[in-house]
C-alpha cells in the first residue's frame, strides 16, 4: 500500500482529500500545517506527498525546501496544491523541486490521475536506477550538444520530462509563444517533427551521462 501524506491548513479540504485518497486504497496521514507535515514526513518517509503553497508555521515552499535538503527526503515526490490565480507561484516551486501543481477546487479524477502517474514514474525512475539506465535529468547542459542554445536545452530538458508548454513556461520564466518558439528551432535542428521524438533523443543523451562508458 502506498503512503501519502497530506500537508493542508483547511480541513474541509484535507477531510476530502484524506476520503478521496482512503477510499482508493491509500494509507493516509495528514497534517494541519507545515511544520506539523515535516514532521511527519520525517518520522515516517510517504511514498508521495501532496501539499498546500500557503499555510500557518511554514508554508509549502519552505516544507519542500526542507525535505530536498535532506538526503532521506530528497526524493519523495511532491504535489502542490494551489488556489486558482497563484500561477505564478509555480515557478519558485518547480525550482525547488516540485513535481506537479494541481489547482483547487480539486477535481477527484485529476487528484488520483496525478498522484498515480507520479507513483508510477516514481517506480520507472527506481528501477532504471537499479539497471543502471536512467536519464540524468539534473543538468540541461549535455543537451547542448545536439546543436542547441542554452536555452533551447533547458526548454528541451523539461519536455523530455513530460511538461507541457505552460509549464515549461513557468518553469522558466517565459511566455508559452517563447517556448513554442524555442520547440521550433529545437525540431529543426533534431529534424524532428514531435516533441516526442524530441524528447527521445533527449533521453538518450541524458542516459548516456548518467551511465558513462567504461
Amino acid at each position: 500500500m502506498n503512503k501519502i501524506l497530506i500537508i493542508e491548513d483547511d480541513d474541509q479540504t484535507r477531510e476530502n482529500l484524506e476520503i478521496i485518497l482512503s477510499m482508493e486504497g491509500f494509507g493516509v496521514r495528514a497534517a494541519a500545517n507545515g511544520r506539523a507535515g515535516l514532521e511527519l514526513a520525517r518520522a515516517d518517509r510517504p511514498d508521495l506527498i501532496v501539499c498546500d503553497v500557503t499555510m500557518p508555521e511554514l508554508d509549502g515552499h519552505g516544507v519542500l525546501r526542507e525535505l530536498r535538503d535532506n538526503p532521506q527526503t530528497a526524493d519523495i515526490p511532491f504535489l502542490f496544491l494551489t488556489a486558482q490565480g497563484e500561477r505564478h507561484q509555480q515557478r519558485a516551486g518547480m525550482n525547488l523541486g516540485a513535481d506537479d501543481y494541481l489547482c483547487k477546487p480539486l477535481d477527484a479524477e485529476d487528484l488520483l490521475a496525478a498522484v498515480r502517474m507520479r507513483l508510477k514514474r516514481q517506480r520507472e525512475q527506481q528501477d532504471a536506477a537499479l539497471a543502471g539506465a536512467g536519464p540524468d535529468f539534473s543538468s540541461a547542459v549535455p543537451l547542448e550538444t545536439l546543436g542547441l542554445t542554452v536555452r533551447e536545452a533547458e526548454v528541451l530538458l523539461w519536455v523530455a520530462q513530460g511538461k507541457a508548454n505552460a509549464d515549461v513556461a513557468t518553469i522558466l520564466g517565459m511566455s508559452e509563444k517563447t517556448v513554442k518558439i524555442h520547440l521550433g528551432h529545437i525540431f529543426e535542428k533534431l529534424n524532428v517533427e514531435t516533441r516526442t521524438a524530441a524528447a527521445l533523443q533527449a533521453v538518450e543523451v541524458l542516459t548516456r551521462v548518467a551511465r558513462p562508458a567504461a
